[in-house]
């Protein structure tokens, strides 16, 4: 499942809410989730990966989940994308 989202943090996405997709996307252990921006590909339970885009405001994200939990993991990403004012649905 995916869901595309358009950045609108005047930051971009910097350590404070990766560290919140991280920690989201880690609760879901049957579930890989990944990140998608600028042609590369991340999972979404590296800091690291999630820094390594370079997330800027108007960049397009796309989260990515695969897995038992897939549908809850998704729906826990996009509201705290939404909640933190990180991004909003790109439909």
């Amino acid at each position: 499942m995916q869901k595309t989202f358009r950045i609108i943090d005047e930051d971009g996405i910097h350590a404070r809410p990766a560290t919140a997709l991280v920690n989201t996307a880690t609760k879901f252990k049957g579930t890989e989730a990944f990140a998608e921006a600028k042609g590369k590909k991340v999972t979404l339970k590296s800091i690291l990966g999630v820094l390594s885009l370079g997330l800027e405001p108007g960049d397009t994200l796309t989260l990515i989940t695969d897995g038992s939990e897939e549908t809850e993991a998704l729906s826990a990403l996009q509201e705290v994308m939404i909640k933190e004012g990180l991004g909003e649905l790109n439909e």
